[in-house]
């Protein structure tokens, strides 16, 4: 074997510093590809909503930016997804309830009947969720990057109509992975389960749920209508959808394209409670229409039966009955 002589070292090495310079010229010709996972479902406002947030970034990117979509818990639960934004592994995803078993203080959406409209919602993101604690989810690797909507929940099951909170008694009910929702429907005689939304369909279907608890829009793109007789409207909580970006991932990502992510993150809101409205509509007329047995609920007995909820939140949260009590007085105004 011939020696290697400096001339040809000093040959292969520039050959090298070439082909890695064409490598990285080709990848930003290709432009930055992303990927975004969700347990959504099609046709259901998060779904839509995210779709709505895929356009926007790639449309003002020019096309720079590219975002591969995955719904329907495709590539993971939403704690699984939750897990690879954490390692870095995966770019974006939207999560709701699950996110106080982060940030016991994001519980607070859990409070039955606290949020009194969307524009109070709103409110609620501009005044606590952004500033004050989005930076303790970066301290855990996550970047928010929208606050949206999944919207006010009403209860479906194969037992009875639910009028007052008694009527949950033994009812086993499916409910998102957050310890207040739990503690919500234990407090109304239910027996609630967490699970996964991907895989509450076959639950339901076979009878290991009884029923469960979402909005007009995720019950109707997830089609429970198809295995559940009763649609209650109880409008018992409303939940947030949040953005969630792997910190680790965008940092990474140059600031123009850091910046346009931010800003199409919180312009999707308004988007979102917008189509969420039209939603409300649409889609309980849509799951009457298909047969489910309607009523709406007695709101009254529900509020009265939920004040043990909000002592115990005040209680086990650090400044729990404080972060209520300034939600409250967002109700009449956002100043």
């Amino acid at each position: 074997m011939k020696h290697m002589t400096f001339g040809h070292f000093a040959c292969a090495l520039s050959s090298l510093v070439f082909l890695s310079g064409a490598v990285i010229q080709e990848s930003a010709a290709q432009g930055i590809n992303l990927q975004y996972g969700s347990d959504n479902s099609p046709g259901s406002l998060p779904q839509i909503t995210d779709l709505e947030f895929i356009r926007l970034v790639q449309e003002r990117s020019g096309g720079k930016v590219k975002i591969t979509y995955f719904d329907s818990g495709q590539i993971g639960t939403q704690r699984e997804l939750l897990q690879k934004a954490k390692l870095g592994t995966q770019d974006f995803m939207s999560a709701s309830s699950i996110m106080s078993t982060l940030l016991p203080e994001l519980g607070l959406y859990d409070m039955p009947y606290l949020v009194k409209d969307r524009a109070h919602a709103e409110c609620i993101s501009k005044k606590i969720i952004i500033p004050r604690l989005a930076p303790k989810l970066e301290a855990q690797g996550y970047k928010l990057l929208g606050v949206w909507e999944n919207g006010f929940r009403q209860i479906t099951n194969n037992t009875r109509p639910i009028e007052k909170p008694a009527d949950l008694k033994g009812i086993k009910l499916r409910v998102p992975q957050g310890v207040w929702r739990m503690k919500m429907f234990q407090a109304y005689g239910a027996n609630p389960a967490p699970l996964a939304y991907a895989e509450t369909f076959v639950a339901l279907q076979t009878g290991v749920m009884d029923g469960q608890e979402n909005p007009y829009s995720a019950i109707r793109g997830a089609k429970f209508n198809e295995v559940q007789k009763y649609l209650s409207e109880t409008n018992h909580s409303y939940t947030p959808l949040y953005l969630i970006a792997s910190l680790a991932r965008f940092k990474r990502l140059p600031p123009d394209v850091q910046k346009l992510l931010e800003q199409a993150g919180a312009d999707v809101q308004a988007f979102a409670f917008k189509k969420s409205a039209e939603l409300d509509e649409t889609d309980r007329e849509k799951l009457i229409a298909s047969g489910m047995q309607f009523n709406k609920a007695d709101r009254d007995a529900f509020v009265a039966a939920s004040e043990p909820i909000y002592q115990a939140f005040g209680k086990e949260v650090p400044g729990g009955k404080e972060l209520i009590d300034e939600v409250l007085a967002l109700a009449n105004g956002c100043q």
